[in-house]
């Protein structure tokens, strides 16, 4: 597949069709596509959270200014960012290599003492800002993803953050709302589909040294 042909195609979807939905094999794909993102370390302090509930969709909607996206796409995923980023949770990641690459977790102390350096060097707020950050990486890797499998996005900042955590119950998990994308089929009525792709020429984008 030609992934620049793809990229070319894939714009943000302002109107979905709302009666054309994934395939469970399309959304899984899409997932374990986001979940091999990388991220800082390989921590990711962050979750995906899936939304298909009409019901609650109605409620985001409403706390996203009346984006008609929230309700029309087939889900929406949204990326939420670890809020009490602690030494338990590089803890578990370190455990987790152990069983994964079968090696003993004393051969990852020092890998683990560098990881809980860093972030002590950090205030809470100081992490939760780095946590997100990460999101916008997994973020790119999903619509990326999407794109080659002809699947069409529309990612999104503009709702109220504090709403979305009260909604979904996030401030009780310790996480926040950063960043989120509707995932669907456009419509066909979109116009947006219709326009030319606006990007820098890459001489005027790429700096070489």
């Amino acid at each position: 597949m030609d992934i620049i042909k793809q990229l070319n195609w894939r714009y943000a979807t302002k109107q979905f069709d709302s009666s054309k939905k994934l395939t469970n094999d399309q959304l899984n794909l899409i997932l374990e596509a986001t979940n091999l993102s990388a991220s800082s370390y390989g921590l990711q302090p962050y979750q995906i959270i899936v939304v298909e509930n009409q019901e609650i969709r109605e409620k985001l909607k409403d706390a996203a200014w009346g984006q008609p996206q929230l309700t029309d796409a087939s889900q929406i995923i949204i990326f939420a960012a670890k809020t009490n980023l602690e030494d338990k949770d590089v803890d578990a990641f370190i455990q987790l290599v152990s069983e994964v690459r079968g090696v003993p977790v004393d051969s990852l102390v020092d890998y683990s003492s560098m990881m809980k350096g860093s972030m002590a060097n950090l205030s809470n707020d100081e992490k939760t800002v780095w946590a997100a950050k990460q999101t916008y990486i997994a973020l790119g890797q999903l619509l990326t993803t999407c794109a080659l499998n002809n699947i069409d996005t529309c990612p999104m900042e503009g709702f109220n953050h504090e709403e979305f955590d009260n909604i979904l119950g996030l401030k009780e998990k310790n996480l926040t709302s950063v960043v989120m994308a509707a995932v669907g089929f456009r419509s066909e009525t979109d116009k947006y589909q219709h326009l030319p792709k606006v990007r820098k020429p890459i001489n005027e984008m790429v700096i070489t040294y």
